[in-house]
């Protein structure tokens, strides 16, 4: 065969496995990253009877290249990271970055909790009719201080715009995550003969919501597996400290297609704080506790599960939906997302028990945070309904809240 000959074959050749690799790839989905527990065993299913090889020892390649399947088996080893690369007729066409944890112990929560915000800085709710157009702020905006002067509450802010002496004032705003500096309108208030920004500005919040796990070794908790957000503008707000309360549920409105349900919890009367509130983020909020619930349904905690270890199947959530206190219900997960990327929808979960369903209709405002087990482990937190159909949900992976909480 001549030289020329040969070279057009193996050039074919090699386009054609990039083909039929991209074709598995778009089809599949071989995952960029995964995130397994040490002595954990996972299969990638590729569609093609690809071959994988590891780097070290941290994870090991037990089977590759099924002609069958197409599945490559992997065996977490040890702690630490690895890179796994997957090759078709022995041509390199992708890697996967592996990170392998030890085993964690979490407590699982289930408790319904009051929650007190307190903002950092003065969150801009809506303006004044005449001041639309052409005020120099937005709805949305943090006002962090006046003139350089720090301002954290509502009651702060007025002070220092009613002694300003010229029409417009400077004000440092927390804007889309960037810290700015604004000329804002500070026009005198006929009436009592003070300046005014013209605005309507929020500096707290409170609610109720799910305590979804506790670390036995630093008492460090997370709950609700979103952010609190303020419910006129939407914006998370950015916490400065607060707390997180023991609560009672003393009543429920149930949800329904097209209309959320709702949790009527108490708190406030009683005031008793179970634990600090430090942090709010987009996967919950994270304090540490001060005391923890005598109601633990598993005060000895439970191993904690990767997001490679979730599938789809029967699972139990853990919610006070009552004054009965914590109770388990059953649920199905029916759909894992593949996540390269943290996120508050990491599966699709329906609620299944009829004690649940006959008390809440499914999943309701204030049951966000509880916990999700599977196979003895916990897996993740429940974080949204779906407005019309509320016996179905998303869940975030516990994995995702344990890394923000650190």
């Amino acid at each position: 065969m001549a030289k020329g000959t040969r070279r057009a074959i193996g050039a074919a050749l090699a386009l054609t496995a990039m083909g039929i690799y991209g074709w598995a790839q778009a089809s599949y989905g071989l995952p960029d990253a995964l995130y397994l527990s040490a002595g954990q065993t996972h299969v990638v299913k590729t569609g093609l009877p690809l071959l994988a090889s590891a780097e070290d020892g941290v994870v090991q390649v037990i089977a590759s290249g099924d002609e069958r399947l197409g599945d490559v088996t992997l065996a977490a080893q040890e702690t630490g990271e690895s890179v796994v690369t997957f090759s078709l007729l022995g041509v390199p066409v992708h890697t996967t970055q592996v990170s392998v944890t030890g085993e964690r112990v979490l407590i699982p929560g289930g408790q319904a909790v009051g929650v007190a915000l307190k903002t950092r800085g003065v969150l801009v709710v809506s303006k004044a009719g005449d001041e639309r157009g052409r005020s120099a702020l937005r709805t949305g905006d943090v006002i962090t201080n006046v003139a350089g002067e720090a301002v954290t509450s509502a009651a702060e802010l007025s002070a220092c715009v009613a002694k300003a002496a010229q029409e417009t004032v400077e004000l440092g705003v927390l804007r889309g995550g960037k810290q700015i500096t604004v000329e804002a309108a500070a026009k005198i208030d006929p009436t009592d003969g003070k300046r005014r920004l013209g605005i309507w500005v929020r500096d707290s919040t409170a609610g109720v919501g799910t305590l979804s796990f506790i670390d036995p070794e630093t008492n460090v908790y997370g709950a609700l597996g979103h952010a609190i957000v303020d419910a006129d503008t939407g914006s998370m707000l950015a916490a400065q400290d607060g707390a997180i309360m023991s609560a009672r549920v003393v009543g429920v409105a149930k949800g329904q297609s097209g209309a959320a349900g709702e949790l009527k919890g108490s708190f406030l009367k009683e005031n008793h704080q179970i634990g600090t509130l430090e942090t709010n983020c987009a996967y919950g909020i994270y304090g540490v506790m001060n005391e923890r619930p005598g109601d633990l349904l598993y005060p000895d905690g439970l191993p904690m599960a990767v997001r490679s270890e979730v599938v789809p199947g029967p699972a139990t959530i853990i919610s006070t939906v009552d004054g009965d206190g914590p109770k388990e219900y059953e649920i199905e997960i029916v759909k894992c997302f593949p996540q390269d990327e943290p996120g508050q929808k990491g599966m699709v979960i329906h609620v299944t028990d009829e004690r649940l369903l006959g008390k809440t209709g499914g999943i309701v405002q204030g049951m966000s945070g509880s916990p999700i087990i599977q196979n003895g482990k916990l897996v993740g937190a429940v974080t949204h309904v779906l407005v019309n159909d509320p016996t179905r949900g998303y869940g975030i992976f516990i994995e995702t809240m344990l890394a923000a909480a650190q």
